[in-house]
């Protein structure tokens, strides 16, 4: 486990705290609160830019390619 030491504006870190609060949380819930936003804001970006880097596709075009990948992948195994 790694130690972040993070300055958080007052009025969101209160924000947070009351939110938790009338939630039931609990200790550690602050902790899991933050890793679910970091991930959830990295896969946020990540979709981002698959989806900016796949904008000059047309959707038949992507589909017709995942199918080609997905046969192929399939005889691999066979």
């Amino acid at each position: 486990m790694t130690r972040w030491h993070l300055s958080i504006p007052e009025k969101t870190d209160r924000a947070v705290r009351t939110y938790l609060a009338r939630t039931g949380g609990k200790k550690g819930d602050l902790s899991r609160f933050v890793d679910e936003a970091v991930r959830r804001r990295l896969l946020d970006f990540t979709v981002r830019q698959v989806k900016d880097r796949n904008a000059r596709y047309g959707q038949q075009e992507i589909l017709d390619l995942i199918g080609e990948e997905v046969d192929a992948a399939r005889a691999g195994r066979s």
